[in-house]
């Protein structure tokens, strides 16, 4: 198989691009916070460097398996990096705020009822069946992780916890490339094989532009700075002020009243 001038162009930039992604977490020390996402992007530099070198010196059938054998790799590091980002937003302090851990259980459970309920009904053509569990399995991965991020999205909106900047960085690019996976999947699901096997390769650019759009703007975000918290605004601090003391004198209370 021959490789187009655009085909060489994506997988060049996107090697430049996860490259990039792992210098700047290794030299901005991002690698201490985001453990699982760095190994996700480190498993993309050697997956890109494996098959290229399978690529250009073995057959295209055993292109395929590494390819497919590969992506399951991929998709548990994806899912990982997902349990990371969750850690960061709900239990920052190592304890998990009060009544989100339920709530976000339960999303994850309704979640992963709907995304293989989809996956279920998801039809993909294949000729290996490496190829159509992997198919599937990216499926079901895409479709759980855009759901996940956007409950995570609501749920720590309507719990009043703050998205610290490198952290909802991270899951937006995830974000936004599952979505995009769902989506062009679904549409494939919908075509007839003839237009699957000529779109097929317009799709896969499309996805691929979209990686390399989240890993450039990963690269600019996690190379900056996270932005200082902001100073409480003079009535709040009046208001936990005078509650603390509210606190002080009820606990003085408790105690006189006990030795009585």
């Amino acid at each position: 198989m021959q490789l187009s001038g655009l085909d060489r162009f994506l997988w060049a930039a996107t090697f430049f691009g996860e490259v990039l992604i792992f210098f700047v977490l290794l030299v901005r020390h991002r690698a201490r916070s985001f453990p699982w996402f760095t190994a996700f992007i480190a498993e993309n530099v050697g997956t890109t460097i494996a098959l290229y070198f399978v690529f250009y010196h073995f057959s295209l059938l055993t292109y395929a398996h590494w390819y497919w054998y590969l992506g399951i790799l991929d998709e548990v590091l994806q899912l990982l990096v997902l349990y990371e980002v969750s850690v960061h937003v709900f239990c920052p302090t190592g304890t998990w705020a009060p009544d989100v851990r339920k709530a976000f259980l339960s999303a994850t459970c309704a979640c992963t009822v709907i995304a293989l309920l989809l996956t279920w009904l998801a039809n993909p053509t294949s000729r290996l069946p490496i190829q159509t569990f992997v198919l599937r399995s990216n499926f079901f991965s895409s479709a759980l992780m855009s759901e996940l991020f956007a409950s995570m999205i609501l749920l720590s909106a309507t719990a009043g916890l703050p998205w610290k900047t490198h952290v909802a960085r991270i899951a937006q690019g995830l974000g936004a490339y599952s979505f995009v996976c769902v989506a062009t999947f679904t549409a494939l699901n919908y075509l007839s094989a003839a237009q699957r096997n000529r779109l097929s390769t317009p799709i896969s650019h499309i996805q691929i532009m979209t990686f390399l759009g989240c890993e450039i703007y990963w690269a600019v975000m996690l190379w900056q700075e996270a932005p200082a918290p902001r100073e409480l605004p003079e009535s709040m601090r009046i208001q936990i002020y005078t509650l603390q003391k509210q606190v002080e004198y009820d606990l003085m209370r408790i105690r006189t009243w006990r030795r009585n």
